[in-house]
């Protein structure tokens, strides 16, 4: 079981460093959209091992907000091995929640970094 957390940069770069799996919401506490959607992601968060769950307050934490391209609120951000894999505006589902998770767990890191690396060579 996950509770959710609240990241600030400190804590986010430690989250990206110690675990595999992590869920993001970026959020604002005017915003009518990320509190509808809070409480499925806290669900959500509540009955899953395999991840962990935070939020980034986009108006506490504004160079998180623009590190990530923040635009638009609720951003959901997904990271498996400190690699950022998934980066969308607009509240999910629980089953679609949970089926992102899935996927997280499922992708093959060698076959990413591998791309990454190949990506970074064909910069120089």
């Amino acid at each position: 079981m996950s509770q959710v957390v609240h990241f600030d940069e400190a804590s986010l770069a430690r989250a990206f460093a110690e675990h595999e799996v992590l869920l993001v919401a970026f959020w604002a506490p005017w915003c009518g959209p990320c509190q509808a959607f809070a409480p499925v992601f806290e669900d959500v968060a509540a009955e899953t091992d395999d991840a962990v769950f935070g939020k980034i307050n986009v108006d506490a934490e504004p160079a998180l907000a623009a590190r990530f391209s923040v635009r638009s609120i609720p951003m959901l951000m997904g990271v498996r091995e400190g690699v950022v894999l998934y980066l969308q505006p607009g509240a999910l589902s629980a089953g679609d929640l949970d089926a992102l998770v899935g996927h997280l767990l499922a992708v093959d890191m060698d076959e990413v970094r591998a791309a990454l690396k190949s990506e970074g060579d064909a910069g120089q």
